[in-house]
């Protein structure tokens, strides 16, 4: 066997050390171990055993992934012995690089031993059945067999022959389950091969070992598939890099790319690190950590992920993080881990099998022993009655049938660009009533915008953003920097030719800001100033034509911009608004802050600025109410006012203003006690200041987790990417994965029970316990689960028609 381990310290250094070597921390080193023949919680429960020993600290089994995870004490244990105790369990372990696919399953040593010990079963039933006259018998020994004496005959050979082939692999795996006290499957078939060998049954005995093999390989064949999800994720990021050294490029292993070194990453390939672009600039696919479909354009001073594909022009990015720490490498790694939790319905399934195995597995030796004294008939019938039982005693399809919904469920979510942190949290997501969404950030955009610019007297809008620009300038305001923003999108930067001199700069606290361009004194602030200067707010004049800007969210904008706040009314002068009445109200009704542009005898203009809505929250409110969920509340710590504007434009049930932090938490365990009893709330938030509410809900969910290190390792979910529309697809996703479970739990008890009524009355053969309860309720479960990798997040049409424009 290859030398197989990979150790590491707890702060999880990187994955591709030598074999055996551990670092020493106060808390133990840290040991993962490929095992990719644990599949199962019966497997993984085995594993554990072997490792409960001295010096080891803690065990993790991933059985759906095939992985052992430890924490040990080097002064007492050692590498060499904790691989040899999983050895001494009955399971090997791989390389330490290895995915736990087995990609020559089907021509593997047991698969070649089962495909012969088939063609012996085979060759057994035509001699048995389509050539009688053929078969010859050899001898008969009389009081060998318990049931009469034995006869051997050429039929029986080749049943022998079966056993033989196919049946060492069973028979050792039977011996380390009851070296283990462990009543699983292999123990079960290795009792039934060996009595039925010891009652003369050899077709009995052979149709085990050559049935139960070929379901073992099929089992392992659906678990690798499930695997084959998460090892996609692994192949995100490329193994080489390109490093700038010196001058020179040269091409290195990832992992050896220290932490501030240069790369270059051409058009086409994967970019290999996280870091931050430095030269050049392109397009870059970030899909397959964010999910999002669209090219992220990126220049100097922008960060780039691991695993993202640069689609056009050169990069030079500077590594920010070892390929152990890569946003996409701690994704693999929660992905890997969420698979190792447990579910409720895997605890009920544990619970439930505990129980059932061992009741079934009396039923059948009463069968056997009881039958021919109480119902009487030969007691070889009610033998192969009770073998029957025995077989269906296993409760394989019924166990997995969770853990690779899970895994398929977790590993599409990924592949989608969302971070689900255990399927515990999937199930809960699939099951909640209620949704709280911050405002700022996640209903909106968390970035102020200048959204409307209402020039006053003969002032044009240009002329009210160049000069507001100026005098904000200085401050350090954010209303200041949105206006700052769109100045300079206009042309009015500090060099452009709107640049005006400013001089005596000087902040009024709490009112607004004033300095002197170019020798005149212009202030810009509350309509509150403004009234103390002695304006009129009630009558200002507007040029005829107008002039006014609207902000480009507002979809029914023309494509200058421009569009009438309020309709001007005509006076001796002209036209005027009346802004204290009717311009301002309304603006601020729509949640937006207002700002006035004047001299100290003329008012120039009106700036609004707000943060401006997400244009798919709407839709994503809409589209939660279309998946069940009853109700979608906004929790923010904004006025009122704009909460409620913001709130009746994206159409949510309920509105909560002005919370502070714990108060958002009592309005998130509110909402949960106001849930279904059998459903919960979840809470979307953007940041740390939301961490309290999202620890209260049942499941709490991070916004642009991706590059976020704390979002990433205490969210329960975790939207990579900056995109709303991504958190229906948690629902659909979840709620598909519950009734997924939900429904293969169900069929698995559902022809379990049939088979274990069925057996004892002789309606069942051993062959059909084994192809239908083992073989075929194993596929059957893993199919299905496997359909949630084809679910795929909707897209509200609005991105849909823009994806077209974009592509025309």
């Amino acid at each position: 066997m290859s030398d197989s381990r990979e150790a590491d310290g707890p702060d999880d250094e990187p994955a591709d050390r030598p074999a055996g070597a551990a670092t020493d921390e106060p808390d133990g080193a840290r040991l993962r171990l490929s095992v990719p023949d644990m599949d199962c919680s019966s497997c993984a429960g085995k594993v554990e055993g072997a490792l409960d020993r001295e010096g080891v600290l803690s065990v993790d089994t991933r059985p759906t992934t095939g992985v052992v995870v430890l924490t040990y004490d080097p002064d007492q244990t050692d590498v060499e012995a904790l691989t040899a105790a999983v050895e001494g369990a009955g399971y090997a372990v791989a390389d330490a690089d290895s995915d736990g696919v087995a990609d020559d399953l089907f021509t593997s040593p047991r698969a070649i031993a089962t495909a012969v010990g088939g063609l012996f079963l085979g060759a057994g039933l035509v001699l048995e059945w389509l050539l009688p006259g053929l078969d010859p018998t050899f001898a008969t020994v009389g009081g060998v067999g318990f049931l009469g004496p034995w006869t051997v005959t050429g039929a029986s050979v080749a049943y022998l022959l079966a056993v033989a082939v196919a049946g060492p692999p069973i028979l050792r795996n039977g011996l380390y389950s009851l070296r283990g006290l462990s009543l699983d499957i292999d123990l079960l078939m290795s009792v039934g091969v060996v009595a039925a060998l010891l009652v003369d049954l050899p077709f009995e005995a052979a149709t085990l070992a050559v049935l139960f093999s070929v379901a073992e390989l099929l089992e392992r064949y659906s678990i690798d598939r499930a695997r084959t999800s998460l090892r996609e994720l692994m192949e995100l990021s490329p193994d080489e890099a390109v490093v700038i050294r010196d001058g020179d490029e040269e091409t290195v292993p990832a992992e050896s790319v220290a932490t501030g070194e240069r790369l270059a990453v051409r058009p086409g390939e994967r970019v290999p690190l996280d870091g931050v672009v430095r030269e050049g600039s392109g397009a870059v696919d970030e899909s397959p950590i964010t999910g999002e479909s669209v090219p992220a354009e990126k220049a100097p001073g922008d960060e780039v992920y691991a695993g993202s594909i640069n689609e056009a022009g050169y990069l030079e990015v500077e590594a920010t993080a070892p390929a152990n720490e890569s946003t996409i490498a701690r994704v693999v790694e929660l992905v890997e881990a969420a698979n190792g939790e447990e579910t409720r319905a895997e605890r009920f399934v544990d619970r439930f099998a505990a129980v059932y195995t061992p009741i079934v597995v009396a039923g059948a030796v009463a069968t056997a022993a009881l039958g021919p004294i109480l119902v009487g008939g030969g007691a070889e019938t009610w033998f192969v009655r009770g073998l029957t039982l025995l077989v269906v005693a296993c409760p394989c399809a019924f166990v997995i049938s969770t853990p690779v919904s899970v895994v398929s469920g977790v590993t599409a979510a990924a592949r989608n660009g969302v971070l689900i942190k255990g399927g515990e949290h999937l199930e809960a997501a699939g099951d909640v009533d209620a949704v709280a969404l911050d405002k700022t950030g996640t209903l909106t955009r968390g970035e102020l915008s200048v959204t409307d610019v209402v020039p006053l007297g003969d002032r044009g809008a240009d002329d009210v953003l160049a000069c507001a620009t100026a005098i904000e300038r200085r401050s350090e305001h954010p209303v200041a920097a949105a206006i700052v923003a769109r100045g300079e999108e206009a042309g009015a930067g500090p060099d452009g030719e709107d640049a005006t001199a400013v001089t005596g700069f000087e902040a009024l606290t709490g009112e607004g800001v004033r300095a002197d361009l170019d020798g005149e004194t212009h202030y810009a602030g509350k309509p509150s100033l403004f009234e103390e200067l002695g304006f009129d707010l009630s009558h200002a004049h507007v040029r005829p034509d107008g002039g006014m800007v609207r902000g480009r969210e507002d979809g029914d904008a023309s494509d200058d911009g421009s569009a009438s706040v309020t309709e001007p009314e005509s006076c001796d002068h002209g036209q005027y608004l009346d802004l204290a009445s009717e311009t301002i109200p309304r603006l601020q009704a729509e949640g937006k802050t207002v700002v006035l542009v004047g001299t100290e005898t003329e008012l120039e203009g009106v700036i609004a600025v707000a943060d401006t809505v997400r244009p798919e929250a709407a839709w994503v409110v809409d589209r939660l109410h279309d998946l069940g969920i009853d109700r979608v509340a906004m929790l923010t710590g904004d006025n009122d006012r704009t909460a409620r504007a913001i709130g009746e434009r994206v159409g949510v049930d309920e509105v909560r203003a002005e919370l502070l932090p714990d108060e958002k938490v009592d309005a998130v365990r509110e909402l949960a006690a106001e849930a279904e009893a059998e459903g919960g709330v979840a809470m979307v938030g953007d940041g740390i200041n939301d961490a309290p509410a999202l620890a209260a809900a049942d499941v709490g969910i991070a916004m642009g987790a991706a590059g976020t290190d704390t979002a990433i390792e205490t969210a329960d979910v975790a939207l990579m990417a900056d995109d709303l529309t991504r958190l229906p697809y948690v629902v659909d996703l979840s709620s598909r994965a519950s009734s997924t479970i939900r429904t293969n739990i169900g069929a698995s008890l559902a022809v379990k029970a049939l088979l274990a009524a069925g057996a004892p009355l002789g309606y069942v053969s051993v062959a059909t316990a084994v192809v239908v309860g083992d073989m075929g309720m194993s596929l059957g479960v893993t199919g299905n689960a496997l359909r949630l990798g084809g679910v795929e997040p909707a897209e509200p049409p609005a991105a849909d028609a823009a994806a077209d424009e974009s592509g025309a």
